[in-house]
């Protein structure tokens, strides 16, 4: 069967309601136990980790079994034997909580045990009230962080897009993405922010975990050009995973579709806005010069409509074997987890794993295997982290 014809037809399976385990009482009132998600490989079962959460934006899940999160207007929440505390983590800088502008990531160190590093990447505030995409790290002890020092600021300006992913790759670098900070695009696609190498403006950076820049990127020793520069030419990376062999996947937001995902290579030129599939808010009419052109690369796999993609994962836990390799990605006005399943560097089915459960704002793998996906409502709504188990479990 054409793999495009048997991805429609698992997409349009998957998107019945999930089955409910229903047992009949004597008055033969069904009575409800938990619900189990139907998808191709995998039955599952939600289970809330926290609920009452402002904007959850990031979950990270530690080796002694607690839960972090982050809450967007400048919260670090803790979950610990399945109760959220009831105080924020101390410690955390100031961020700009206004528009797009926040708490973002939260990522623990892959020596977190030894050495008890997290890592948050927010939005800085500066002179003039403007802002920019920075991370710190700090020592988390007894509930607070310690020790905070910054360790990246971008050289970026805007109003929103402020990329904010970050990732450690399996050699021990840590990628930071920022967006091109809705920067306007002129007449002159080629001279927009994203496209000048004199700046963070749409660019993934690779740095070391103390902040230092490896020798080997791809613009180093390279004058006017910041030294962590990875790739440019993105626009809003709000999705970002590191697989085991090193692979560099990312989702970006198209404007009015064009959402993609790409493999990073270094130094690579990722075209935007001078290419792309995406269309100029209300008018409708094309914003890209074209869709491919020499020098640029091409995503792996787009959304057109665009589903907001907003959160990233590549699968290699137990939980779930049959999805292993592949990749996972939310989206927001989606309200969608996609399993995207991989042939090398190529995508030959989609999934909708979950759905409808509101704005996804991130995927993650928990030390235990399971999913993590952060719910998020637009208007501040409280909203929940939940945790797909496979259905079989108690």
């Amino acid at each position: 069967m054409d793999r495009k014809l048997l991805s429609l037809i698992l997409l349009a399976l998957c998107s019945c309601a999930p089955a409910s385990d229903g047992a009949q009482s004597d008055n033969g009132q069904m009575v409800s136990e938990p619900m189990v998600h139907r998808t191709a490989q995998h039955d599952y079962r939600l289970e809330t980790v926290a609920e009452g959460l402002e904007r959850p934006w990031s979950v990270a899940t530690l080796p002694g079994g607690d839960v972090l999160i982050t809450e967007k207007p400048g919260r670090l929440r803790v979950v610990r034997d399945g109760t959220l505390l009831p105080e924020p983590v101390a410690g955390v800088p100031e961020v700009v909580a206004e528009g797009q502008g926040g708490l973002f990531d939260v990522l623990p160190h892959p020596d977190f045990t030894s050495n008890r590093l997290l890592y948050l990447s927010f939005s800085k505030p500066l002179a003039g009230g403007e802002s920019t995409t920075a991370v710190v790290r700090g020592r988390f002890e007894n509930d607070a962080l310690s020790a905070v020092e910054e360790i990246f600021e971008a050289e970026s300006r805007g109003r929103g897009h402020y990329g904010a992913k970050m990732a450690f790759a399996p050699d021990g670098h840590l990628f930071v993405t920022v967006g091109d900070r809705q920067a306007p695009s002129t007449g002159n696609l080629e001279m927009h922010p994203a496209q000048d190498l004199s700046n963070h403006h749409g660019t993934v950076n690779r740095i070391n975990d103390d902040g230092s820049i490896p020798e080997d990127n791809p613009f180093v020793g390279r004058d006017g050009i910041p030294g962590s520069v990875f790739s440019y030419g993105h626009r809003n990376q709000q999705g970002l995973a590191i697989a085991a062999d090193g692979a560099v996947w990312i989702t970006e937001h198209g404007p009015q579709g064009g959402d993609e995902l790409n493999l990073i290579v270094a130094g690579g030129n990722y075209g935007w806005p001078v290419v792309g599939r995406g269309l100029n808010y209300g008018e409708g009419t094309p914003i890209h010069s074209t869709i491919t052109r020499e020098g640029t690369e091409q995503p792996v796999h787009f959304w057109v409509p665009s589903i907001a993609t907003s959160g990233l994962m590549v699968y290699d836990g137990d939980a779930f074997p049959e999805w292993r390799g592949d990749i996972f990605a939310g989206g927001l006005a989606g309200e969608v987890v996609a399993r995207l399943e991989m042939e090398g560097d190529r995508v030959v089915l989609e999934e909708a794993v979950l759905y409808g459960m509101g704005r996804v704002r991130d995927v993650r793998q928990g030390h235990d295997g399971y999913i993590y996906v952060a719910i998020e409502n637009r208007d501040g709504a409280p909203t929940a982290v939940y945790r797909m188990v496979p259905a079989g479990e108690d």
